[in-house]
């Protein structure tokens, strides 16, 4: 009876740390350099965040107008997710004329503004000089509770690579999410929340900072800029994270 309750616990352990949804910030920096080619020292490049699967979340850097097409992987990646070199909430930008530090961070979403689960993730790099495919590379990290700093060896045309996952160790309750409701959502300023005892609320902005607090069931972002938040909900059951979108 014992060994079955052990066994029982650890699949009910497993099964709750899964769902979890980690928010965090990953910071990403690289110096770039020539690929060959013979626009070099001009450059397109794009950083981008793909699952463990290879499915495209975000792009997070594109410096890439009229030549955009040939950086061929990272089109290959948002194609594949039915959305052609998308770069929204990306640092853009036109053909870069020199190289230089290259820094762009995820905020842990994707592109429906909906915080990922937590697990191993991929970021990709690449760069071209010239009308064809150039250096691409891509690098593993996992997005989870713990913080993540990696310093991978130089590449070609990337060099000193850092990649830094800081977690702020909010996580989503999947068993809650039912019973917490908020209204209005979209709103404008103030929401409530209703469907469970609520005694205490918690707002974070989609760069991993705390916002707004309040011991009560309501809360108010009047103050606040429009754009996607994250409320942390203390309820007699547990916590949950509820996504808010304030527009004024």
């Amino acid at each position: 009876m014992r060994i079955i309750t052990l066994v029982f616990s650890l699949v009910l352990i497993t099964g709750i740390y899964a769902k979890a949804q980690i928010l965090g910030t990953l910071t990403v920096s690289t110096t770039t350099s020539n690929a060959g080619g013979n626009y070099a020292p001009r450059n397109i490049v794009a950083v981008w965040i793909e699952d463990e699967q290879g499915n495209w979340v975000k792009t997070l850097l594109a410096y890439a107008a009229t030549r955009k097409t040939h950086l061929n992987t990272w089109e290959a990646s948002t194609t594949a997710a039915g959305s052609p070199f998308n770069v929204a909430d990306a640092i853009t930008g036109a053909t870069r004329n020199s190289h230089d530090v290259r820094t762009c961070t995820w905020n842990a979403t994707n592109i429906n503004g909906t915080v990922v689960p937590d697990g191993v993730y991929k970021v990709r790099m690449e760069l071209t000089d010239k009308n064809a495919t150039g250096n691409f590379s891509t690098f593993t990290f996992t997005k989870g509770p713990q913080g993540v700093t990696l310093t991978p060896a130089n590449v070609p045309s990337f060099s000193s690579i850092s990649i830094t996952w800081e977690p702020n160790t909010i996580s989503v309750d999947d068993n809650l999410i039912d019973l917490v409701n908020i209204y209005p959502n979209p709103g404008s300023g103030i929401f409530k929340v209703t469907g469970a005892r609520i005694s205490g609320i918690q707002v974070w902005n989609s760069s991993g900072i705390l916002v707004k607090e309040s011991g009560e069931s309501i809360i108010n972002l009047s103050g606040c800029a429009e754009g996607i938040y994250y409320a942390r909900i203390k309820t007699d059951r547990g916590f949950t994270t509820r996504k808010l979108i304030l527009q004024k």
